[in-house]
């Protein structure tokens, strides 16, 4: 009979795991039980169909959504699924927003807790593009951290992920390039906001003011200033993630939007009235797991997603 034993890589990391859901990530051995492509795979620009189509792009020589040969494909495909969502494009953009919350929830609590920022290299993060946080990260190698300031946090998480990711994004599946940086940035309020309730809770004042100068900080750099207004830790949003699209949605808690385009025209509801299917600012998306939530049970492979912006922190935004 052989034990495995699961050793962690770095006690930073491990800290984190008190806050829960989308705050965590794996860096432990062993590994993953199965191959995991790295995210750097995901950003790679040379899939499918680079056409706006509502179809899911399909890799040369592999099944549609293949796991490894596509993750970004498999992920929008299994959010499309999940959310029964009409068009490609809205999946995509829910995805995106989901994937920015994890990458930001993780760097923004070290950041807060430790002072500390990991290297999270696109290439050292393998990423299960079928599981929920906190399953659907793991980093491969520990390298050293930098000391944390907005400078370091943007080169990590936005220069090394989201802008890849956002191109990729928008050359596949039309995203607006303006909406996915609404994203990104709605994603980084929610993931401060909810640490910041976190830090106030566990007596970690010194936290949660490191965590509202880091993001409103981030939300000034040129690639996301312009994005939104943040209020103290409320975040308005200036563009729309189109989940009010998905079958029975409202509109996320940050919207630029009132109420769903379309649906009753202001005044005919009584003011402050919930959207039928509304996300409040901070609610996690359909299926997503709040940080230091307890889990009543595993997620479904490819529930909304991992941390979109209707994540823990992710004010599923628009």
């Amino acid at each position: 009979m052989i034990v495995l034993l699961s050793v962690d890589l770095d006690p930073a990391l491990a800290a984190l795991r008190p806050l829960g859901g989308f705050f965590v990530l794996h860096a432990s051995r062993p590994l993953p039980p199965r191959p995991l492509p790295a995210l750097a795979h995901a950003y790679a620009p040379d899939y499918g169909d680079t056409s706006p189509d509502v179809h899911v792009p399909v890799p040369p020589g592999g099944p549609p959504g293949d796991l490894l040969a596509d993750p970004l494909a498999h992920r929008v495909r299994r959010v499309a699924d999940a959310l029964r969502a009409p068009e490609a494009r809205v999946a995509a953009s829910v995805a995106q927003q989901g994937l920015a919350a994890r990458l930001w929830s993780v760097a923004l609590a070290c950041a807060a807790l430790t002072g500390r920022v990991p290297d999270l290299a696109p290439d050292l993060l393998r990423w299960d593009p079928d599981a929920t946080a906190p399953d659907d990260l793991w980093l491969a190698e520990v390298r050293s951290a930098r000391p944390a300031d907005t400078t370091a946090l943007a080169d990590v998480v936005l220069t090394a992920h989201l802008a890849p990711l956002t191109a990729a994004v928008h050359d596949r599946y039309g995203v607006a390039t303006g909406l996915l940086w609404g994203n990104a940035a709605s994603a980084l309020a929610g993931a401060g906001r909810e640490l910041d309730r976190w830090a106030r809770r566990h007596g970690r004042t010194d936290a949660a003011g490191r965590a509202g100068a880091l993001t409103a900080g981030l939300l000034v750099h040129p690639l996301l200033a312009g994005t939104g207004t943040l209020t103290g830790t409320a975040f308005r949003r200036r563009s729309c993630c189109l989940y009010y699209r998905v079958p029975g949605a409202g509109v996320c808690g940050d919207c630029c939007f009132p109420q769903p385009p379309g649906s009753q025209p202001p005044g005919s509801q009584p003011p402050g009235a919930r959207q039928p299917g509304a996300r409040q600012p901070g609610a996690p998306l359909p299926g997503a797991r709040q940080p230091g939530a307890r889990q009543p049970g595993s997620q479904p492979p490819g529930s909304p997603l991992p941390g979109s912006s209707r994540s823990p922190q992710a004010p599923r935004s628009s």
